[in-house]
């Protein structure tokens, strides 16, 4: 699913294994992150989380292939792919979404939305309130 090389090549920014951020992040190109970022990532092409990665932010991206940790929400507004090492914590929201097995998800999914993906209170309250009332 993951190839490191292709990774690490097409990427305008890296995060180096030893690389610990805070605060936002904001890309206009594709981003790879093999350290640490806490606060927020931003980027309008392709982001990817490798596996000794930890990420404590709200991520989103037109794409994405996460192997590694994400404590936050994670918004895609295209493919959302997630390697059998990966972790996430947090709402996740994509136009497709590829789960190897082995992936941890805690958090609500929402897939196939379109140009709409961001995960909302109302749909989170709406989810619950489903699960309850089977009825309506």
């Amino acid at each position: 699913m993951f190839s490191k090389d292709s990774a690490v090549n097409g990427a305008e920014t890296i995060i180096g294994p030893s690389i610990k951020v805070k605060g936002g992040l904001v890309g206009g190109g594709d981003i790879m992150v093999g350290g640490k970022v806490e606060g927020s990532i931003t980027t309008q092409h392709n982001l990817t989380v490798a596996e000794k990665a930890e990420v404590d932010a709200d991520v989103k991206a037109a794409n994405a292939q996460v192997a590694g940790f994400i404590k936050g929400n994670v918004s895609v507004s295209g493919k959302l792919e997630l390697a059998a090492t990966s972790k996430i914590l947090g709402n996740i929201a994509a136009k497709v979404l590829v789960v190897a097995e082995g992936a941890q998800i805690s958090g609500n999914c929402q897939t196939g939305l379109g140009e709409k993906t961001e995960p909302t209170p109302e749909t989170a309250l709406a989810a619950k309130t489903s699960k309850r009332n089977p009825n309506g």
